[in-house]
């Protein structure tokens, strides 16, 4: 069967999260999306085609059981994060949970404490983190590439949440990885700023730039958060172009999407 053809694929935290939270992080496998967003482009602002994007969306939905339609964000490598439970209680929600009358929020993580609620994130290099508080009853997801790293978008969720740090687990999805992510002087700087103990993270390569480990930099912010349950961080979306979308490696780009949400008790 061929990657087009295929059910959606995904994979899953392999975290110690209470039964009651669901998440999944998907392969680029199983969608409708032809050219460079082939096949399972989740994202809506990159070119693809609306229909496409739509039955990619619907074939996701239908394959992981999803309780509602994900609140997907309008992503600008910030440290915004918007609250699904607000969200919802002030503009209503529609009949399959989801909100409705306006359109996605101006943010880089969202979080609920309601079950059904689906926070989302959709990257192509950058790194989802997704944290959940192991008394079942609060997730969050965040888009933590370099700029939102540096604005503070994980020290933002993990605020947001109002869950004593020790309490937290926090996994970290398929990104982007030290091998294949070369940077300048001046984005290593940057993130020294809010982190000057991080020159470990940054090696020097023989064109006088850095390879930066984006793992080892959202490790190392939960760490000083109190976040000591930290899991995930090995897969490179750059090295495997069969499993993952990369806008490193090729230019135009779908995107892939890291889900997470609290099913029903």
């Amino acid at each position: 069967m061929s990657p087009e053809a295929s059910r959606p694929d995904w994979l899953e935290p392999d975290w110690p999260a209470p039964a009651n939270v669901r998440a999944i992080s998907t392969f680029r496998r199983g969608g409708a999306s032809l050219g460079p967003y082939a096949w399972l482009n989740l994202g809506d602002h990159v070119g693809d085609a609306a229909a496409a994007v739509a039955e990619n969306r619907r074939r996701l939905a239908a394959a992981a059981g999803l309780p509602a339609e994900p609140a997907w964000l309008a992503q600008i490598h910030g440290a915004g994060v918007a609250d699904l439970d607000a969200a919802d209680s002030a503009r209503g929600a529609d009949s399959n949970g989801a909100a409705s009358g306006a359109g996605p929020p101006t943010a880089d993580a969202s979080f609920t404490r309601r079950p059904g609620r689906i926070c989302a994130v959709l990257t192509a290099d950058c790194l989802p983190v997704l944290l959940a508080a192991d008394s079942g009853d609060a997730v969050a997801a965040a888009h933590a590439g370099w700029r939102g790293l540096a604005a503070g978008v994980i020290e933002a969720a993990v605020r947001a949440l109002k869950v004593p740090p020790q309490r937290l687990l926090a996994w970290l999805g398929p990104a982007i990885g030290l091998q294949h992510f070369e940077v300048g002087a001046e984005v290593r700087d940057e993130l020294l700023r809010g982190d000057p103990g991080a020159e470990g993270a940054f090696a020097p390569n023989a064109r006088g730039r850095f390879m930066a480990d984006l793992s080892l930099l959202a490790r190392r912010r939960l760490a000083a958060l109190g976040v000591a349950r930290v899991f995930g961080g090995h897969e490179c979306t750059f090295s495997a172009a069969d499993r993952y979308f990369s806008h490193r490696r090729d230019g135009v780009s779908g995107r892939q999407a890291t889900l997470i949400w609290l099913q029903g008790r």
